[in-house]
């Protein structure tokens, strides 16, 4: 406190009563606190240097600034749009940089940028307000003077201790200004002077709205590249599995979210499996990049069959580039894969089966030739191998591909004494082979099968790559919302008997995995008109008045994340079916209705959701080669 010139936040006309220990008047009719209590509340706060705090009532700033002395950063907020903007000028001036200051309702605290390692509470209330108490971490400590009438107030300090527990001491007896807002007194009844007995809270008795409910339990979230983006996420990182959705194929934002999230579980969490939605061959090329191994196919260009924006883009880019990094901070047992689990890539994990066999057992090639060469015909359009088979014209090869899945499984022991990497890549192929042969054959069919062997085949993976990894190994997912929101909470396990990513990863793991939606109002998604076309910058149509999307736009929430789990009543009016929004790589905003919409129970099909109200699309990879870029770099670009 001698640091600090007390007199530069005091209006001029009381600067000569700067050190005397006794409250002073400051702007807009209210009161700076006598030294002695500013140094009391600190104390009791048991600041330490890393502590983030959040402050309620900044007043003329003098006590933000002794806080910001004391910790790394303090967020302090004020009802009075003017003393908000003097404090933050005051603070400014002085050379504060580890200051914000916002104007706003202080009961409701800052979601955004919660958890704090402590609370200061200027004002007194009847009671702790719930929304501070949930932004406080565990262990962290609430100062604040409590009290039902202006002249029976205690100063009390709450400790959390768990998630759902807290301690709490009483320290003085004080007498602070009413605090003031929807968890504290209502301003009328605060400057009456007549006894208050509850609080502004429950003297309303009309039903809170949807929106406002979400707006009230969602921690707004700063921009995905602010380091304090992931805060939020934290609650996951006990998790085996972690799925991480998106609405749309072609949107930058869920992609940067992704990638800020899952740095997060890597770096401090040990997270080491980063599986997404797309072809082993051309994953592989990215994790054996990613983690300092030789190039599976030096030569061969990856991710070039459509939609090549999905994973060649410049989000993308950049987590690939910061993995590749982390990694070579780490032993090789320890570095963080990037792997794919989707199942198109028929030719090219035919080739890869064949060359490894080439390397280890030319004579078991030879006969794996044999095998595959019922699908040459179809390998580079397997469709039509499909309608082939349909029309009787041809036999099924799922036989042959079975056979040479099988001798490989039955020579385990030998390939992978000579290399248990590249034998796990071939017989995930062959496994891919296996699949992809008996989708493209009943895709003919209709109905739920073919969608069903897809995502029964990415778990699979996931679950071999999880057992590859070692009996530790924690797994981040990259998939769209209908893979990772649990389909038998949607229209799709409802109504067309589709299961998917997600739920096969609850029914097998339990609470040990979440799945993390994301949603958008309005903006711009990379896509295409319809398959194989060129990729077009469109606008997404606002989202409909009956939408999940729209209770979430109507929240004015900018960014945000609703952990679906927060409030009981919350949790059972978003179980209540309404309509989602999913596009995939195809965006028909003129059918958006019955082309891009599904219902769903949105408490059940996630355990957390997050919200941009604006979007932007993905910005595509050159398609040339760059000066400069080492051709070992996996997108060739």
């Amino acid at each position: 406190m001698r640091k600090i010139d007390r007199q530069a936040f005091l209006p001029q006309a009381m600067r000569e009563f700067a050190y005397e220990d006794s409250a002073l008047p400051i702007e807009e009719g209210q009161t700076i606190s006598q030294p002695y209590i500013v140094a009391r509340m600190v104390e009791a706060a048991h600041l330490n240097p890393a502590d983030r705090v959040l402050e309620i009532g900044a007043g003329s700033g003098y006590a933000a600034a002794v806080m910001a002395e004391l910790a790394m950063r303090v967020y302090t907020i004020e009802r009075h749009p003017a003393l908000a903007r003097l404090a933050e000028t005051r603070l400014h001036a002085m050379g504060y940089r580890n200051v914000d200051v916002r104007t706003g309702d202080g009961t409701l605290g800052w979601p955004e940028a919660a958890p704090f390692d402590a609370i200061v509470i200027a004002a007194a209330g009847p009671r702790v307000p719930e929304a501070l108490k949930e932004q406080l971490a565990v262990g962290g400590r609430l100062v604040m003077p409590v009290g039902r009438t202006p002249h029976q107030q205690e100063l009390i300090r709450l400790t959390r201790t768990g998630q759902d527990s807290f301690d709490i001491e009483a320290l003085d007896e004080v007498m602070f200004v009413p605090l003031i807002g929807a968890q504290g007194w209502d301003a009328e009844t605060a400057s009456d002077g007549k006894k208050r007995t509850e609080p502004a809270e429950h003297r309303r008795q009309e039903p809170r709205s949807l929106p406002s409910l979400i707006r009230r339990a969602a921690r707004r979230l700063p921009e995905p590249e602010d380091e304090l983006f992931t805060d939020a996420f934290e609650r996951f990182a006990d998790r085996r599995v972690v799925l991480l959705g998106e609405a749309s194929h072609g949107t930058s934002e869920f992609y940067r979210a992704r990638a800020a999230i899952t740095r997060r579980l890597v770096e401090k969490h040990g997270f080491s499996i980063v599986a997404v939605e797309a072809d082993w061959p051309d994953a592989l090329a990215i994790d054996r990049f990613a983690r300092g191994l030789p190039a599976s196919e030096p030569n061969r260009p990856i991710f070039r069959r459509f939609p090549t924006w999905m994973w060649r883009n410049t989000d993308v880019d950049a987590f690939v580039g910061w993995l590749r990094q982390h990694n070579t901070r780490l032993s090789a047992e320890r570095r963080a894969g990037f792997y794919g689990l989707d199942i198109y890539s028929l030719s090219d994990s035919i080739e890869a089966v064949l060359a490894y066999l080439d390397k280890t057992d030319p004579d078991a090639a030879k006969v794996a030739r044999e095998r595959y060469g019922c699908l040459t015909p179809w390998q580079q359009d397997p469709a039509v191998y499909g309608r082939a088979v349909l029309s009787r014209g041809y036999h099924a090869c799922e036989p042959a591909v079975v056979e040479a899945l099988t001798d490989l499984l039955n020579k385990r022991l030998e390939y992978a004494a000579r290399g248990n990497e590249r034998f796990f890549d071939a017989v995930q192929n062959a496994h891919l082979v296996t699949a992809a042969e008996r989708y493209y054959r009943i895709m003919y069919y209709g109905g739920a099968e073919s969608w069903n062997l897809r995502d029964r085949h990415m778990f699979d993976t996931l679950a071999r790559l999880l057992a590859h990894r070692g009996p530790y190994a924690k797994a981040v997912v990259w998939a769209h919302n209908s893979h990772i929101g649990d389909a038998r909470f949607t229209d799709m396990g409802r109504v067309r008997d589709e299961l998917n990513l997600g739920q096969l990863c609850r029914e097998r793991f339990g609470d040990e995995a979440a799945m993390i939606g994301f949603g958008t109002h309005s903006g711009t998604v990379a896509a295409a008109s319809g398959w194989g076309e060129a990729m077009e910058v469109m606008t997404v149509q606002p989202s409909r008045p009956d939408s999940v999307e729209r209770l979430f736009h109507d929240s004015a929430i900018e960014r945000g994340v609703l952990m679906l789990d927060h409030d009981a009543d919350l949790q059972k009016r978003l179980a209540e079916e309404r309509l989602e929004r999913f596009i995939g790589v195809i965006y028909r905003p003129d059918t958006e209705v019955q082309s891009h919409y599904a219902g769903v129970d949105l408490s059940r099909q996630f355990d957390a959701y997050v919200w941009f109200d604006q979007t932007r699309a993905v910005e595509p990879l050159p398609s040339a080669q760059r000066d400069g870029v080492p051709d070992t770099w996996p997108f060739g670009v």
